[in-house]
């Protein structure tokens, strides 16, 4: 009762001006104490699944896992072209295939341990290990002899191309020259990993090992794991063996989940976030008229889409596949619902991709055809839809993410005469039914591993870990193989256009629209340029009071 008076007291004198204070007992904000503290506070997007860079498959792992492991080479801040990170420097021989890597003398692991060239040999090959069974294992296949070690026809990792030379030097050579390598390896399926500390609590290519968590995980980036509340945050704080700490400016960063942008953005509204991940369509009109300066709009190198399942029946048969397809209208989803921030995808693979022979439009491209869709429908037997089973359409919970379901659902039943059900889940559990396959229609998202369209396309080859819908083609594979190996630009790029064209007549999957990066952020965040891959080498981040 005394404590309660005392607080009436406090807080009329307070009102009163006889203390100097903005409001009574009130916290400080996240953003202000973060300011002062150098401690990044910033939207993460939805629970991640794993914080094993061997098993990470998205963005928000990896947005975490940058400021914990450190490859072989690191990004320039604002063009993002590579710059050395563990290894201080490499030469590359003439035939394009043999990389060598001169190892940092001062790069440590955060429990003192050297980082070795050791250390990235033993990883290369949990990485390839089958037991593993990592959905981006594929993405080391340009390496010698990756492949056949991975599928089993080659016993000895030995001929793998990945050898350690010395403690200091790593040698990689190459199935064929690649002008994306270097680029390649700041991928978390290239990142290290201390096999040691792995090893304490199980088999060092076992999914099931629990290792990844505060107390356990061994890093050597320029952060380490402080935190994990699932569900809620997770917290790193500067790493004092990195090696070079003296020129990391913040302390720490701490990554927020949401399931909900637009309970995000109210975090932000509230001064608990510096940025967000994302923003809600609902909100951007809001923000362009009254605080244009926290709205950002940045290029950014992804696609949404659906996946089809197309070992389930009526699935199965791809006239049915491009009768979904076309009848979408993508412009309507762009402009009205998406206000007008995303480009409308009638290809999988964007226009900034860089890959386009003169520019042109992949043969094949997607339009929205409602009178086309029809007669594909009525061609595979269900004509005005008669006959055709119920379609589930399976998407994470996300308000932008229902309301675009919500629209092609109405599409479908008005064009197409299809009963649609949508399902909303959580996003882990969404993860676990798309690796299962256990869906019809699946709400997705690709976001470029590099700046190039075969970093798209390669998702759909018959041996991508990331493809999970059933769908393979030989012709589409080998013109993909062809391209990897071809040195000419528009020859390329005429291989490429060739597969995609493949690639959106089968239609194992329904681009929706090419991402533009629409997300807050306050002033105070200093050196978070616009970047293609939307990355943000935290090491040169830092923050000043607004």
């Amino acid at each position: 009762m005394a404590h309660r008076i005392f607080q009436r007291i406090f807080c009329a004198a307070a009102a009163l001006g006889v203390f100097a204070l903005g409001s009574c007992f009130q916290r400080e904000r996240a953003i202000d104490s973060g300011n002062r503290e150098q401690v990044l506070h910033r939207g993460a997007g939805p629970e991640i699944a794993t914080l094993d860079p061997h098993l990470a498959t998205g963005t928000s792992e990896y947005n975490i896992l940058s400021a914990l492991l450190e490859g072989l080479v690191t990004e320039n801040p604002v063009d993002l072209s590579p710059e050395p990170g563990v290894a201080e420097s490499w030469n590359v021989s003439r035939d394009g295939l043999a990389y060598t890597f001169l190892l940092r003398d001062n790069a440590r692991w955060s429990n003192g341990d050297p980082v070795t060239a050791g250390d990235f040999v033993a990883s290369f090959k949990r990485m390839l290990s089958p037991s593993l069974a990592a959905d981006y294992a594929h993405f080391l296949y340009i390496i010698q002899n990756a492949e056949a070690y991975h599928k089993g026809h080659l016993e000895d990792f030995a001929q793998v191309g990945a050898v350690a030379v010395n403690e200091r030097t790593l040698k990689i050579t190459l199935e064929h020259p690649c002008a994306n390598f270097l680029s390649m390896l700041n991928h978390t399926a290239f990142f290290p990993v201390h096999a040691r500390s792995i090893e304490a609590h199980g088999a060092l290519a076992d999914r099931k090992t629990d290792w990844a968590r505060p107390g356990r995980f061994v890093g050597n980036g320029a952060f380490v794991l402080k935190e994990w509340r699932h569900g809620q945050r997770i917290s790193v704080e500067k790493s004092p063996t990195y090696w070079d700490a003296e020129n990391v400016r913040l302390n720490g960063v701490v990554f927020y989940s949401f399931e909900s942008r637009d309970a995000e953005e109210r975090a932000f509204r509230a001064g608990q976030l510096h940025l967000t991940e994302a923003l809600s369509p609902s909100k951007i009109d809001a923000y362009r008229r009254n605080s244009p300066g926290l709205l950002r709009v940045d290029p950014y190198l992804g696609t949404e889409f659906y996946r089809i399942n197309t070992e389930r029946p009526f699935l199965n048969d791809a006239r049915v596949r491009r009768a979904l397809s076309l009848a979408v209208d993508r412009k309507l989803i762009a402009a009205q619902i998406l206000r007008g921030v995303q480009s409308p995808a009638y290809e999988f693979v964007p226009p900034d991709a860089l890959a386009r022979a003169d520019g042109k439009p992949a043969p094949g491209a997607l339009r929205h055809d409602a009178n086309a869709a029809r007669a594909l429908l009525a061609e595979a037997g269900y004509p005005e839809g008669k006959g055709a089973p119920p379609v589930e359409l399976l998407f994470n919970t996300s308000e932008s993410h229902r309301a675009v379901a919500e629209a092609v659902q109405e599409m479908w039943r008005r064009e197409l005469g299809l009963s649609v059900t949508l399902v909303n889940q959580e996003n882990k559990t969404v993860l676990g039914a798309r690796r299962a396959r256990d869906y019809q229609v699946l709400r997705s998202a690709w976001m470029a591993d590099y700046a190039d369209a075969l970093s798209f396309l390669e998702v759909w080859e018959s041996s991508s870990g990331n493809n999970h819908t059933g769908w393979s083609d030989a012709a589409f594979d080998q013109l993909l193989y062809q391209a990897a190996r071809t040195a000419d630009k528009q020859a390329r790029a005429v291989l490429l256009q060739k597969a995609e064209a493949i690639l959106l007549g089968q239609s194992p999957m329904i681009p929706l629209y090419h991402y533009s990066h629409v997300f807050l952020i306050r002033p105070s965040v200093r050196n978070w340029h616009p970047t293609l891959l939307d990355h943000h080498p935290y090491k040169a981040v830092w923050l000043e009071a607004d």
